[in-house]
């Protein structure tokens, strides 16, 4: 439930869900039936558990509230996890895994970025980058990941490599030794580290990249100091730091030599399921903008009545409703079997992540002061839209940052040998 302070006559404080506009002004010709099915299904968990928690978490401090285990294990109880993965692993089987993904990853994010983060990086990062190991890594890791019996975490960036994977730019090392390897390096920004039991980790080995499952209580691994972060405040990151770590050789996953294909397939899916909480995040925002605007009164009457109200709201539904066809084609495609959807990937992550900043920055001006505040008064009663602003702009920024994204599509328009 969000609580929303409107200065109406009885001066009362009301608590309550916005009415869900998308629900009239968005109609779905894309998904098919059991993709809308896994929606309804997320949004009745996702109002039953995370909303109650998600002033909490949005306004906590990573260092002292650290992983909110409650929202984890609440989609743990709900079968949350199962959405993406096949039967054979413990998962629902869907035929349209990704695009049922995506949606689940929307209807957590319109109440919690954070927890769509984890869920994000849970499932679509660590769990989709242990999809494609062996049989034998598949039961030992992904059986569990997917029951939520143990916490998955998925790690490329460093503090000199982030959006740029190059093996010149990843300074993590594996060694290949008589029995398996030793990695060297430190990882940066590095999602449910502080309590995941393995890191599926991107290193260098020799000219090319590879990538490890790596255990969190493996000997010369330590996990940093949480970030103090400006949103996401419930998803906690930290620095993985690997000082000569040994490692058998069932540690490697996929190929040696094959880890960036495996990166970027991962953060392919990724980005469309970082576009996916921009919608969630900025429809958030549209409902509660469009409600107050009805109800908060000046010089005569409703805000809705001005024009500049009305036309910016028009617009930004438009936008919204064009972000989530771009994620949800993006996602289809992924389904249908090419592992690498661009452009609608890139135009996805650019245009939900784009709408969500924009959103979140009207509703703090439409509804002034109380926009501003992240408690009111002497009751400390939540501010109502604060938090969509802090959280929303690192959708701009991670799983490749926009202008990176701007990169990717001006290849696909003018070919690799003229852009680079």
């Amino acid at each position: 439930m969000t609580t929303i302070h409107d200065p109406a006559p009885t001066g009362h404080t009301e608590v309550f869900d916005p009415p869900r506009t998308a629900d009239r002004l968005y109609h779905d010709l894309l998904s098919p039936d059991e993709v809308a099915e896994v929606r309804q299904r997320v949004r009745r968990a996702a109002a039953a558990t995370i909303a109650p928690i998600a002033s909490r978490i949005a306004r906590g401090d990573e260092r002292l509230d650290g992983f909110p285990r409650d929202a984890f294990e609440a989609l743990a109880t709900s079968g949350l996890f199962r959405i993406p993965f096949a039967g054979d692993v413990g998962g629902d089987d869907l035929a349209h895994p990704a695009s049922s993904t995506a949606v689940a990853v929307e209807e957590l994010a319109y109440y919690s970025n954070s927890v769509a983060a984890i869920f994000d990086v849970h499932c679509i990062l660590a769990g989709n980058a242990l999809n494609q190991g062996t049989a034998a890594q598949r039961r030992q890791w992904l059986i569990p990941l997917v029951n939520g019996e143990i916490v998955g975490s998925f790690a490329t960036s460093e503090p000199g490599a982030s959006s740029d994977l190059s093996p010149s730019a990843v300074q993590t090392e594996a060694t290949r030794t008589d029995s398996g390897w030793v990695l060297h390096g430190r990882k940066r920004w590095i999602t449910n580290s502080v309590v995941a039991t393995f890191v599926v980790v991107l290193a260098r080995t020799g000219d090319r990249l590879s990538t490890f499952i790596v255990p969190t209580d493996t000997p010369g691994v330590t996990i940093g100091t949480p970030d103090r972060k400006l949103g996401n405040k419930g998803q906690i990151t930290a620095d993985v730091i690997l000082d000569q770590v040994h490692l058998g050789s069932e540690a490697l996953l996929g190929e040696e030599g094959g880890g960036l294909k495996i990166a970027l397939q991962t953060l392919t899916y990724g980005r469309i399921g970082i576009a996916a909480a921009g919608v969630g995040m900025a429809q958030a925002a549209f409902d509660h903008t469009a409600h107050h605007l009805a109800r908060r009164h000046a010089f005569g009457g409703p805000l809705a009545k001005m024009q500049h109200w009305q036309f910016l709201m028009a617009d930004r539904a438009t936008s919204i409703a064009s972000a989530r066809d771009l994620y949800l084609k993006a996602a289809l495609r992924l389904d249908s079997g090419v592992a690498f959807p661009e452009p609608e990937a890139a135009m996805a992550k650019l245009r939900g992540t784009e709408i969500s900043v924009d959103m979140a920055r009207d509703a703090v001006q439409a509804f002034g002061g109380l926009g501003f505040t992240q408690s009111v008064g002497a009751d400390d009663t939540d501010g109502p839209v604060e938090a969509f602003y802090r959280d929303s702009k690192i959708g701009e920024i991670y799983e490749g940052a926009n202008e990176v994204q701007k990169w990717v599509l001006a290849r696909q328009i003018f070919g690799r040998d003229i852009t680079g």
